[in-house]
């Protein structure tokens, strides 16, 4: 489950149809697709759900009400839905990327007054001092979902570079 939609604010800046669309794909969107392939999944013989959560979800950061309410609601469907299907066969986890370096990021940060400085801000704020890549986030993916990790369910992996665990000092001037 990876369909999602961003937002930018506190929690006063969204209207009311903006968090209804953003909890709709991010939330309900996820919802739909598991129902969808329960009954197969129940066929499998290795049926795994991974959904794509987000750093968001386990760290305040700033101006992300909206997006972090979404992806904590998603940690949290991720937990129940294992505990729900655990003894059907099928495991249910998630992974929590940092900032990963997409086409969204760019798109995030062109319109800003200087992009290259607001990518190495978000490069800064990951303790291993990068983006994230997709294939980074892609391996964690086809891991979760592979018979490797049968043991594996109720688990949120972040791929973040340390951002959710690690708390540095700054590096001195």
């Amino acid at each position: 489950n990876n369909a999602g939609i961003g937002a930018i604010g506190t929690v006063e800046d969204n209207p009311d149809d903006q968090w209804h669309t953003v909890l709709d794909v991010n939330v309900l969107g996820l919802v739909r697709v598991t129902r969808a392939a329960l009954p197969h999944l129940r066929a499998s013989a290795h049926g795994s759900v991974v959904n794509v959560c987000s750093i968001a979800a386990t760290a305040g950061l700033p101006q992300r009400a909206l997006y972090s309410a979404s992806k904590g609601a998603v940690l949290s469907l991720t937990l129940a839905m294992a505990a729900d299907h655990v003894r059907e066969g099928i495991r249910v986890n998630c992974v929590n990327p940092g900032t990963v370096d997409t086409p969204w990021i760019g798109r995030l940060l062109d319109p800003t007054a200087d992009p290259v400085a607001e990518r190495a801000a978000l490069a800064a704020r990951q303790p291993h001092g990068r983006l994230v890549t997709p294939d980074e986030v892609a391996v964690v993916v086809v891991y979760l979902a592979s018979p490797s990790a049968g043991s594996v369910t109720g688990t949120a992996l972040a791929v973040d570079g340390g951002m959710a665990g690690l708390c540095l000092r700054p590096v001195a001037p």
